[in-house]
């Protein structure tokens, strides 16, 4: 029988103070390439003063920008310092948010269903605002790929700040967006009930999503016109937004956070104490540390592994 290390020290759910949860870890279960996780690593608590949190996005220096969508703004995590501040507001109610390779913040902009580029100077462009004319069901996650192209989910999730009320769109749908001929096409639809999370692998051949309400987790074949084909099942779990580490491994969100290897097997689950975990990404200046949002918080946890960017 395994042993379980049980560590629970109180903590005050502050900004000065850090908040520590117990993570319990199996010993000699895995091979040495699977330990993603110290055995003395503990969740940190880093605050807890928003209302929920999503979306977050590592720039260049190893910060991690991250949304507090009903009170319509993106904060900035300094991981040097380890403290936050706002860094937009308003932000479009912005959601998904991921950093182009020129220091543009991209972000599912969900107060008019729209898809923005924000420059350093915090300069706003609208990049995609309708789908032949008609208003998206509210772009949620997103993810670039090395070419520079887009991939992002548009489920619908009714919002109390839009001023409509039937969707445009009935169809749920993954779009694939041109940056070189700034044309935007249906990627993949069909079946789908609430395409949500998404990320791709670093060679730009392996787009991931998931479905969350179906709480399925597919793998496409990212072909060289951008299409994605050969749909396969990777996991039998959804996820509200995901990410990748340096050895493949993907990390999907819900009930904390669960990590499976590139083949689909769970390597292992990460407790978060909160009712839901939205979404993760690595930041710090060595990636090495997962940023978790998750309700009204945001934690960190430090990793033996790297993530892919």
């Amino acid at each position: 029988m395994a042993r379980f290390k049980f560590r629970i020290l109180p903590s005050p759910r502050s900004l000065s103070v850090m908040a520590f949860f117990p993570i319990l870890f199996f010993s000699g279960c895995k091979a040495q390439e699977n330990r993603i996780v110290a055995e003395t690593t503990t969740l940190q608590l880093v605050s807890d003063a928003y209302e929920f949190t999503e979306g977050p996005a590592v720039d260049g220096n190893g910060d991690v920008y991250f949304t507090d969508q009903p009170n319509d703004r993106i904060l900035k995590w300094e991981a040097k310092t380890n403290t936050v501040s706002e860094w937009l507001s308003p932000s479009g109610r912005s959601n998904g948010l991921y950093m182009d390779q020129n220091g543009n913040l991209l972000a599912c902009a969900d107060e008019k269903n729209e898809l923005w580029q924000i420059a350093p100077d915090r300069s706003v462009t609208v990049l995609i605002d309708n789908y032949q004319g008609n208003t998206l069901g509210g772009p949620n996650d997103l993810w670039i790929a090395p070419d520079g192209n887009i991939y992002f989910t548009d489920p619908l999730y009714e919002r109390p700040w839009w001023n409509h009320s039937a969707p445009q769109i009935s169809e749920r749908r993954v779009y694939f967006y041109n940056s070189t001929t700034k044309t935007l096409q249906i990627a993949a639809e069909g079946g789908y009930q609430q395409p949500n999370g998404i990320i791709g692998s670093p060679d730009g051949k392996t787009l991931y999503i998931a479905d969350n309400d179906a709480k399925k987790t597919y793998a496409f074949t990212i072909n060289g016109d951008g299409s994605i084909t050969d749909r396969v099942l990777f996991a039998e779990m959804g996820s509200d937004g995901m990410t990748i580490d340096q050895n493949g491994n993907i990390y999907l969100t819900g009930d904390g956070v669960t990590v499976f290897d590139s083949d689909g097997k769970k390597l292992r689950h990460i407790p978060v104490p909160e009712k839901w975990t939205a979404n993760v990404t690595f930041g710090g200046a060595d990636r090495k540390t997962l940023f978790i949002t998750a309700m009204d918080s945001v934690y960190t946890l430090e990793m033996l592994v790297a993530g892919a960017y």
